[in-house]
């Protein structure tokens, strides 16, 4: 029998709001702005927190999060531009961990130290907001477009929506749940073609029953504003 861990199964459940438990979030909420949340000493993970979720009761109240991955190579600092001010517009939570190496485990070896970043990464969100558990996303452009969905539908058993932006791959040895999937790709992306990737994972998860949406634009191995601005509409819609 495979190690849930080897095959990238995170064990996280959102921290319902008080008015459903006794048990709120255990420390108090961060203001708003930035936040290095201290699970690592370098490339820590980063959480963005919108105005108005720290006054008076709203805290308490339960929050979409939306747990975004950078490319190969990248950082939190070059990935936050796709997502910030969205999450300032809407006011969900935003969170950025980073790979311990230039590129996720799952890309190099397999699930591994990532894997615990990121289940510590949600449990320090936990522990300071109630997150809404139907609005929790995995996001992430190139790998980490590939590594949103490779998790994403790993955990399917929290994640609720997967949104992958020039994805190369999908690694998923055991899936969980049925999280709404939302893909896009440039139609003249040279380093990762779309023939290869974005179709292929379209047509297998329809296959398999997702509800997935495709969006294939006119351009190369970059986001586009006007597509992150759908998925967002994507994972916030009821």
């Amino acid at each position: 029998m495979l190690d849930s861990n080897l095959v990238g199964h995170i064990t996280f459940t959102p921290t319902p709001p008080v008015l459903f438990t006794p048990t709120p979030p255990v420390l108090p909420p961060l203001p708003p702005g930035r936040h290095d949340l201290g699970i690592a000493a370098e490339r820590d993970a980063v959480l963005v927190v919108p105005e108005g979720l720290a006054e008076g009761s709203a805290p308490r109240a339960p929050v979409p999060l939306m747990v975004l991955f950078h490319g190969g190579g990248g950082s939190a600092d070059k990935i936050l531009p796709m997502m910030e001010a969205h999450a300032a517009r809407h006011r969900f939570l935003l969170l950025v961990p980073q790979s311990a190496f230039p590129t996720w485990d799952i890309v190099i070896a397999g699930n591994g130290p990532d894997r615990e970043r990121v289940e510590a990464a949600l449990a320090a969100v936990a522990a300071r907001f109630a997150i809404d558990p139907g609005r929790i996303a995995f996001a992430g452009h190139s790998d980490g477009g590939s590594y949103a969905l490779s998790l994403g539908l790993t955990n399917g058993h929290f994640v609720t929506h997967v949104i992958a932006s020039s994805a190369g791959f999908m690694s998923v040895h055991r899936q969980k749940g049925a999280p709404r999937v939302f893909i896009s790709h440039g139609v003249h992306d040279e380093q990762i073609p779309i023939a290869r990737s974005a179709r292929v994972h379209t047509a297998l998860l329809k296959d398999a029953g997702y509800d997935v949406t495709t969006m294939e634009y006119n351009g190369p191995h970059a986001w586009q504003p006007p597509v992150v601005a759908l998925a967002v509409d994507f994972f916030l819609s009821p």
